[in-house]
């Protein structure tokens, strides 16, 4: 919680956005609960609630304006940490619950008592924000993710085109690069891709959610081939390709790398390629 806040969530358009999309959710939201909350009372239909109802949104949205307009503006002078921005949170829900219980004690129903109106005016507030603000940075997240890959790309030298190996998901979106003298063999598991690859002196390893038979045919003629129902390999990084008494196995050039089963299905394959080469 003391590590420091990522900038994207900061900046002027993630926060011009959260709002946004911060007050149409909970239009949304006010419109499906008010029927079933006893101290509930918005409505854009009576005319005695209109007013008190545009209001109200309006004057939330304006705390949150102002809120996030200082968490911009202060952005290089304090840098804020996840628990001071969850914190931050916090104070706008108390903030937002406290107009509201005001607004209904002494506008809308004068019987209600503070201890009835408050409890449920931070509970929906939570609700709104937080499903709000989650939804905004779990986007955030995503994008400043795929921007960083694709500077990434672009900071590779022309000489390097053709060698840098894309992996995307099942929707199309870019979740890792790496260069293929770093990767050395990808397996599936289940709705999900293990891409092996060396980096930094050790050998690691990524997720993603994608297929290894989308895998082979968008890599396919090239050094990435298929072993097994579960293995595709980088044949430059295969040192040795040996045939035991229960099959065909590939030895990478890593030392402590698991050895790579070849199945009967792809056996003929594998050694017609590696004769070739």
């Amino acid at each position: 919680m003391s590590k420091k806040l990522p900038a994207y969530l900061i900046s002027k358009n993630q926060l011009v956005g959260t709002i946004i999309f911060t007050v149409l959710f909970a239009i949304v939201f006010l419109n499906i609960y008010t029927p079933l909350s006893s101290t509930a009372w918005f409505n854009l239909g009576k005319p005695f609630y209109f007013f008190f109802t545009l209001g109200f949104i309006s004057a939330a949205t304006l705390i949150l304006i102002i809120s996030r307009i200082i968490m911009y503006k202060t952005r290089k002078r304090f840098e804020l940490t996840t628990a001071q921005y969850v914190l931050w949170i916090i104070l706008e829900i108390v903030l937002i619950s406290l107009f509201y219980t005001f607004v209904t004690i002494n506008c809308i129903n004068p019987a209600d008592l503070f201890s009835t109106v408050f409890p449920k005016a931070i509970a929906y507030t939570s609700i709104i924000l937080i499903i709000s603000y989650s939804v905004s940075i779990m986007y955030c997240a995503i994008n400043d993710k795929n921007k960083k890959l694709s500077a990434l790309n672009e900071d590779y030298d022309d000489s390097d085109e053709g060698n840098i190996i894309n992996l995307s998901d099942n929707n199309g979106i870019l979740r890792f690069s790496v260069k293929l003298e770093n990767l050395y063999y990808i397996e599936s598991q289940d709705n999900y891709i293990k891409v092996h690859y060396f980096n930094k002196g050790t050998m690691c390893n990524y997720m993603i959610r994608c297929t290894l038979k989308t895998i082979e045919e968008s890599f396919a003629g090239g050094t990435l081939i298929r072993c097994h129902r579960s293995y595709i390999v980088n044949s430059d990084k295969v040192k040795v390709l040996r045939k035991e008494k229960d099959g065909v196995y590939i030895d990478l050039d890593f030392d402590g790398a698991n050895e790579i089963p070849v199945s009967k299905g792809y056996s003929d394959a594998v050694l017609e390629y590696f004769s070739k080469k």
